[in-house]
């Protein structure tokens, strides 16, 4: 079965796929406050830039070409036609509306139960967001525009084949769709490994092109605005339900099953950080707080249909203590891993993909056995092929893109723009412009 096929798309599964894709959508903003509030005063708008920047330009490629890449007729079971949809041909037409007669309902492309259009801008909201995430890993020194174009060709040449690696099975018989959903039956709910493993090493082979940031690490570059970290995780956990619960394309128990395993884990990862942070370093802090609910997100998003309450607590104290611990590796290995995408994102991922094959329950939606209820290692070690090939793809051709700039254009920007701020020598603003204020409350007040 190919795109596109004509029929009545289902309203409630409709209703759920519109709010699910606003939710994912709204993680871009979320994670743009997330990061922002992470970094220096003088670099959150640049911060929150590369974000809103990704909406844009990821966009306009997805439409363009991106879909097709990814969910077209497939090659090799390693990438779509880019041309079979191009500009979102085919993707439109029909009667939008549904007829008074009952016999005769509304007949559009269709992708399952919901209208094909919306499959597409659901699953863009996916690539936004996961080139998005890269972005943290270069706080302080990337120029915008080789950011731009960093963007652009990594989405093209990497995001778009392994989504359609690892999301391409809907509609495809097993010799049609990308190989690692189709051929190597690993498992990967909503985006483990496309997203969040794809993009923690995309991100740590430019912090390691990039170089370090001046100072670090002896000059200690704490967070700027923590209620705009917090405020960021709170949209994050919010937007996940979309991005999870949505990824069963309907709503079904499939997506309530998510919705809840998604909850619990992050509350668990929560409180594994908090508890992490208590035993090293005897404060809990608000930061590890809200790097915890960002942690068992992760982790929970390629198992979240595979595990039962009990899998999802042990995923996310798994997650919440071990990306907690991982954070400090940058310390160790000398990387400039600016706002933790590795120690969270790459760490995460890994770990969630990876306990599948540990603690899949044969009641969850999947019906798949892990290890720890007698399904032995096989599954495990097809989570571990695709994890890690992704992993492996991503990092080669991310190193091949980001030299092919910094020996062109330019990667970093200067050793004055840094000290000075990529807010101002950038995008020629400032977030808080407390010199146009003049003089204290009391003498305003005087004034006045």
């Amino acid at each position: 079965m190919a795109f596109p096929v004509i029929g009545a798309p289902d309203a409630g599964d409709t209703a759920w796929m519109l709010a699910s894709s606003a939710l994912v959508l709204l993680m871009t903003p979320g994670l743009a406050f997330f990061y922002g509030g992470m970094v220096r005063a003088k670099n959150v708008l640049n911060m929150i830039m590369m974000s809103i920047s990704a909406m844009g330009l990821v966009t306009i490629l997805w439409v363009l070409y991106g879909f097709s890449m990814t969910f077209g007729e497939d090659k090799g079971n390693l990438i779509g036609d880019p041309g079979q949809y191009f500009g979102l041909k085919s993707v439109f037409g029909g009667s939008y509306l549904a007829s008074t007669d009952p016999a005769a309902p509304a007949a559009i492309p269709v992708f399952g139960t919901i209208p094909l259009s919306l499959f597409v801008a659901f699953q863009l909201m996916f690539a936004i967001i996961t080139v998005a995430l890269i972005s943290g890993a270069v706080a302080d020194r990337l120029k915008f525009g080789s950011w731009l174009l960093f963007a652009g060709i990594w989405v093209t040449v990497v995001y778009f084949p392994v989504a359609h690696w690892v999301f391409a099975f809907d509609g495809y018989t097993a010799e049609e769709g990308g190989w690692i959903a189709n051929n190597l039956k690993a498992i990967d709910f909503a985006g483990g490994t496309a997203v969040h493993i794809n993009a923690g090493a995309a991100g740590l082979v430019l912090a390691l092109i990039l170089g370090k940031r001046k100072g670090w690490p002896q000059t200690p570059f704490r967070p700027h605005n923590l209620p705009f970290v917090m405020l960021g995780a709170g949209l994050l956990w919010f937007g996940w339900y979309g991005f999870n619960a949505g990824s069963a394309a309907g709503s079904n128990g499939i997506s309530a099953a998510t919705f809840l395993t998604t909850t619990v884990a992050t509350a668990a990862a929560l409180l594994a950080w908090l508890l992490v942070e208590k035993l090293r370093d005897g404060k809990p802090t608000t930061l590890g707080a809200a790097s915890g609910i960002v942690a068992g997100l992760v982790a929970i998003t390629p198992s979240c249909n595979t595990v039962n309450v009990v899998g999802a607590l042990a995923i996310g104290v798994v997650a919440g203590a071990l990306c907690a611990l991982a954070v400090g590796l940058k310390f160790r290995f000398k990387f400039d891993d600016s706002l933790d995408v590795v120690g969270v994102h790459l760490v995460g991922g890994l770990i969630g993909t990876l306990m599948v094959g540990l603690v899949a329950a044969p009641e969850a939606p999947a019906a798949i056995e892990g290890l720890f209820y007698g399904g032995g290692i096989e599954q495990l070690k097809l989570q571990a092929v695709g994890a890690f090939t992704v992993l492996a793809y991503s990092l080669v051709v991310t190193a091949v893109i980001a030299f092919a700039i910094k020996f062109t254009i330019g990667l970093r920007a200067s050793e004055e723009e840094e000290s000075a701020g990529l807010d101002e020598s950038e995008h020629a603003e400032t977030a808080y412009d407390f010199a146009a204020v003049g003089g204290t409350a009391r003498t305003l007040v005087k004034e006045a």
